[in-house]
């Protein structure tokens, strides 16, 4: 893919934005369907701007995906207005049939998956991930498309050498169509096109019995060719995805390119809690613990136990656990009080305001560049810094010993099914999605389908349960920042190693609190040099 140009490619771009159809042409021959295979590269001519702009749109398209996956049955009508919904605005290509030129949606559309191949080809769970999702948003594009002359000319041209059969030999095998395919009556089988493949490409639907069989060939009605060019689909990508893996080391020397492909996978694109201020100053300090047991998150409820108990945590805990209160309305003094509080429970209280107080206010913007942090998100808990021995900060689904979860769980009152399902989809490494099932859990088996990406996400939708939706003002603001604004990886550090002495006190006052000048707040690489002058002077 090639960058730079922007000037003369938007020229042309207008120029074919002139005409009444885009497709027509010499790009007729490269977009002729809203549905591709994506086996050739995009070779257009793009800015770092729309790289970013389509980068993080596909993201968006397939974490809808993924969340339709989690909270519906495939292929169910609530699945479909689910997917219907989002992907009305975010790929009207996949929904919409009525634009009448959408030749830069489709261009959209393939750039970006090609983009994301570049993102999401580092290791085997990003590799799964992202070929998961691709593939449902495959399926359901496959399977929005009623129009039997495109999906002819589809398959056509990509090679899958599947032809619906004729009208009067359907009717001549209707009932044994009738007979052999799931779920088809009559009536159905008038109206659904069958078509006539090799059964050895269909062995999974021979096998479930779900086909008609005559002399080696197998009768696949319209929905189920999906399954068949979907494994066709799969080992393509799988393919592409493992030569693309190869090639990542040639933009090693590209540094506009490789910090934005390697935080693609991390990125949170929801609410920006970093500036909610309608709740600020509304959450009272002596009631900490009753939101603590009732609405926080388990990582936070684990952060803030170990607080209360050992009045002391770490420095990622520290991080994770203050700007989650800073999201969820503390102000700046009722934090400065909440943290001198407990850690003067095992120092002196001007040791804290030495060591600590300016942490603080610099997490508020109140020190040096004056930067308002982001809480964390879901993805960015669980994708970086994992916790040493020691550490209490993390999420508990996907840093915690299943055992260890489970007894959590138990003591936190879920039932046991509901212990058991959630270790299951921790097993399954669907970390938020059992997150979600906590929620669901601990607030009444609360009818929602509400897909937990946020720690303050958690608490806010917890507090409208229990306020009965009144009470509680939810932010409802939804930032859409600019690429470039979004956070950048957090810089690489050393380990902490874990303290021996598993004494509370003596550990606290052994550990010195040494990561206290270790500031890793994103792009503040500089302000750990401004901390540490602040201290010693």
């Amino acid at each position: 893919m090639q960058f730079g140009g922007e000037r003369k490619n938007a020229h042309q771009r207008q120029q074919r934005g002139r005409g009444k159809a885009r497709l027509s042409g010499d790009n007729s021959s490269q977009y002729t369907h809203r549905l591709q295979f994506y086996r050739l590269p995009p070779t257009d001519n793009i800015s770092l701007n729309e790289f970013e702009d389509f980068a993080i749109s596909r993201v968006k398209v397939l974490r809808h995906v993924e969340q339709a996956g989690q909270s519906y049955v495939r292929g169910t009508e609530k699945y479909k207005e689910y997917m219907d919904k989002e992907l009305r605005h975010l790929m009207p290509l996949a929904v919409r049939k009525d634009l009448k030129d959408d030749f830069e949606e489709r261009r959209k559309d393939h750039i970006s998956h090609f983009i994301l191949r570049l993102a999401y080809c580092k290791s085997e769970d990003l590799r799964r991930w992202f070929i998961s999702q691709e593939m449902d948003l495959f399926r359901y594009r496959f399977l929005m498309e009623t129009d039997k002359r495109e999906v002819t000319r589809f398959l056509q041209e990509n090679d899958l050498q599947f032809t619906p059969i004729p009208e009067d030999e359907k009717k001549q095998i209707a009932k044994y169509l009738c007979a052999s395919s799931f779920s088809m009556t009559m009536a159905m089988i008038e109206h659904t096109d069958f078509y006539k493949v090799p059964f050895t490409e269909a062995i999974d639907l021979v096998r479930g019995r779900k086909v008609y069989l005559h002399k080696g060939w197998a009768y696949v009605p319209h929905n189920d060719l999906v399954s068949i060019i979907l494994s066709a689909f799969r080992s393509h990508l799988s393919q592409a995805l493992a030569v693309t893996a190869r090639s990542i080391p040639h933009l090693e020397e590209d540094d506009r390119l490789l910090p934005m492909l390697n935080n693609l996978s991390k990125q949170y694109l929801g609410q920006n809690y970093s500036s909610v201020k309608t709740n600020t100053g509304k959450i009272e300090l002596k009631d900490m613990d009753m939101h603590a047991r009732k609405s926080f998150p388990l990582c936070m409820r684990q952060l803030h136990t170990e607080l209360r108990e050992n009045h002391h945590i770490r420095h990622h805990g520290r991080m994770q656990y203050g700007l989650f209160l800073k999201g969820i309305g503390l102000t700046l003094e009722q934090a400065l009080t909440f943290w001198r509080s407990e850690f003067s429970k095992i120092m002196e209280v001007d040791k804290f305001d030495k060591q600590y107080a300016y942490n603080v206010r610099h997490s508020y913007g109140k020190e040096g560049k004056r930067t308002d942090y982001t809480p964390y998100s879901c993805m960015k808990i669980i994708m970086t810094n994992a916790p040493a021995t020691g550490d209490h900060h993390g999420c508990p689904f996907r840093h915690t010993d299943s055992k260890l979860l489970k007894q959590r769980l138990a003591s936190y009152k879920v039932n046991q099914a509901g212990v058991d399902e959630i270790i299951d989809l921790v097993n399954k490494s669907h970390y938020q999605v059992a997150c979600s099932k906590y929620f669901m859990l601990t607030h009444n088996n609360a009818k929602t389908d509400v897909s937990i990406q946020h720690p303050n996400q958690y608490f806010e939708e917890s507090m409208k349960i229990l306020s009965g939706d009144k009470k509680y003002e939810g932010s409802g603001r939804f930032s859409s920042p600019r690429p470039s604004q979004l956070n950048k990886p957090p810089p690489q550090r050393p380990v902490e190693q874990p303290s021996q002495n598993q004494d509370t006190t003596t550990k606290a006052t052994n550990d010195q609190f040494e990561d206290e000048f270790n500031m890793s707040f994103e792009e503040l690489e500089a302000m750990e040099k401004e901390a540490m002058e602040k201290v010693s002077a």
